[in-house]
């Protein structure tokens, strides 16, 4: 079995992580990591796993962690990491990171973005982009996973093929997302209180989201030239999902739906995670709720020559914690649905 610590297991991640782990065949977690909740019971923090855990929470020393799993997730805010890792560490066990820390290759867009100093800027070469449908091959020769974010995966895997095959304007590049609550943490915000955020829609970060050159990089190397786009967040008052609508204009107006199709299929057939629901079929969060797929549909607007592109997913599964675990499975040379044959939850 593979021995696995999580520090930060009681956020909204970690408890999925945790949720999902339950399950795996192959693996268990022996270190339930939670800084607020050192020797309170995990059961009582989330009663869903009353009777089915009785463990207790214990601190973050990642070192004596490291002493004693296979591999670590870190579900932990921005910063934390970067500054507490070093290659004893990564020479102990493999770490799936959930932050941002090791996701942007260029230190310095790194602290513009975050506002914060990179506390290791020497491992963020070791680290692998964890997007398991692009990078696989990477992940399996690595040690460190920068777990991608929930909007990003959701918006690179939506554009990905098109931007690949040269079929899109990356100039025209603009992306409307939209998230449940669940996207920004646990910890207590008045923004987030129910009488904010129900019967509402807001826009936020607009122009400025952290997301954004995450995005930019990982789509700069599938064009193979340096990609800008525009990335707008909004906040809808429901637990979970992500939905991108993603907008651009075609290279050349006689581009057809099929030509747009075989270019989904080419890289994403074979993802059983990936559900291509083809031309003019937009998806729902509420069919992949629950899960680890993405769906992804597009339709071509013939009249102005662009094309739209739709995707969703669960922002806590695919877009954070069932990746993770898809990650790890690839790390350590699993069935990568090991753990996360979930079906979607409906209604």
């Amino acid at each position: 079995m593979i021995k696995v610590g999580i520090i930060g297991s009681t956020g909204y991640a970690g408890a999925e992580i945790v949720r999902i782990l339950l399950n795996h065949p192959e693996a268990e977690v022996i270190w339930y990591g939670s800084k607020s909740y050192v020797d309170q019971k995990y059961a009582d923090i989330y009663k869903n796993f009353f009777e089915l855990i009785e463990d207790k929470c214990l601190d973050d020393n990642i070192d004596k962690l490291s002493e004693q799993a296979d591999v670590i997730f870190t579900a932990t805010p921005q910063g934390y990491l970067a500054g507490i890792l070093n290659r004893d560490i990564l020479s102990r066990c493999k770490v799936v990171d959930l932050s941002a820390d090791y996701r942007i290759k260029d230190v310095k867009v790194y602290e513009h973005w975050y506002g914060i100093e990179h506390k290791s800027p020497d491992l963020i070469a070791d680290a692998v982009y964890g997007l398991c449908e692009i990078n696989r091959d990477k992940i399996k020769e690595t040690s460190l996973v920068a777990n991608p974010g929930c909007y990003t995966t959701c918006s690179i895997l939506a554009a990905y093929p098109l931007v690949k095959e040269g079929l899109i304007d990356t100039d025209t590049l603009i992306f409307d997302a939209k998230s449940g609550t669940s996207g920004a943490g646990r910890s207590a915000k008045t923004a987030n209180l129910f009488c904010e955020v129900n019967e509402s829609i807001k826009a936020y970060g607009v122009a400025n989201h952290r997301h954004t050159p995450e995005i930019e990089e990982q789509l700069s190397y599938a064009a193979g030239k340096d990609v800008m786009v525009s990335f707008t967040p909004h906040l809808v008052p429901m637990n979970r999902g992500i939905l991108v609508t993603a907008y651009a204009s075609l290279k050349d107006k006689n581009i057809s739906a099929d030509e747009i199709a075989k270019a989904y299929e080419k890289y994403f057939k074979d993802e059983y995670f990936i559900r291509l629901l083809g031309h003019g079929v937009p998806p729902e969060t509420r069919w992949v709720e629950g899960s680890n797929f993405v769906d992804i549909g597009f339709k071509v607007d013939e009249r102005t020559g662009r094309v739209v592109m739709m995707s969703a997913l669960d922002n806590i599964v695919k877009g954070a914690a069932g990746q993770a675990v898809q990650n790890m499975n690839i790390m350590f040379g699993l069935d990568e649905r090991a753990g996360l044959n979930l079906l979607p939850v409906f209604p």
